[in-house]
């Protein structure tokens, strides 16, 4: 049956068809995907996030869909679809899904291992916050990229970073640390390596964190010509990001078995 996706008629056709359609797969058939897709319908198009992280939990739980737990930790983390704030269930949820492979939730647990004092009854463990952003980095998550960068550029100090985690950071000169009493040692040479592939997967600040490198001769040769190509992509990276419009699609049925 075809849709005319301009009509809102048809639009809401459409999307009632897409809810029956996860709900089959996810109650009759016990598909994660299915399960999955159900939740980001419930979250985005009925705006019911007490149902949506129910399904969540059960699939995240029940079923092991790695990005059902990563969405699990956020609502838990949040406080989100009446599930109680509780970063250390939130940190539990991470975890599963880093150990199932997403990418994402290996990212939130590896920012909320390295911080100290930002999130109740969590444990600062730079050892195992590593871990997980590098299993992110090479599951090709720009931000963990970025932030291993980050560390390397300012080092770690002892305890952990003091505050909740800001994504958006540019290198700049006071990033260096005054004193030695580091957890992580200042590293050059790795920043650029983990800044060169967060550029590449079109993180901006890491492309702006690049050129400065080039500029300056910091963790690779200094070459001016380089330090204007990316500071060229970061700013058409900058302005894709205020242009872009954020829009929702959904999978046009479930894959095939």
């Amino acid at each position: 049956m075809a849709f005319d996706l301009k009509d809102e008629k048809s639009v809401k056709e459409y999307l009632d068809k897409l809810g029956i359609e996860y709900r089959f797969g996810c109650f009759s058939e016990r598909n994660p995907e299915a399960c999955h897709l159900l939740g980001d319908y419930l979250e985005a198009v009925k705006k019911d996030y007490e149902k949506a992280a129910k399904i969540y939990k059960n699939n995240c739980e029940e079923l092991n869909h790695p990005k059902s737990c990563h969405k699990i930790g956020n609502y838990t983390l949040l406080g989100k679809g009446r599930e109680p704030e509780n970063p250390k269930l939130a940190l539990k949820y991470f975890n599963k899904g880093c150990d199932l492979n997403d990418p994402d939730a290996c990212l939130h647990s590896g920012l909320m291992l390295v911080t100290n004092g930002g999130f109740d009854q969590v444990d600062y463990n730079l050892k195992k916050a590593m871990e997980h952003l590098d299993k992110a980095c090479e599951g090709n998550n720009s931000n963990a990229c970025h932030y291993l960068s980050g560390m390397y550029i300012s080092g770690v100090r002892k305890g952990g970073v003091k505050s909740r985690f800001n994504a958006n950071s540019v290198l700049q000169e006071d990033n260096v640390p005054k004193t030695n009493e580091y957890d992580l040692q200042k590293d050059m040479t790795k920043a650029f390596s983990y800044a060169f592939k967060a550029c590449n997967l079109k993180n901006m600040y890491a492309c702006a964190n690049l050129s400065q490198m080039y500029a300056r001769g910091e963790g690779t040769e200094k070459n001016p010509e380089l330090a204007e190509k990316y500071k060229a992509i970061a700013i058409e990276l900058q302005d894709e990001y205020r242009t872009k419009k954020q829009t929702l699609t959904f999978q046009e049925g479930l894959k095939p078995k």
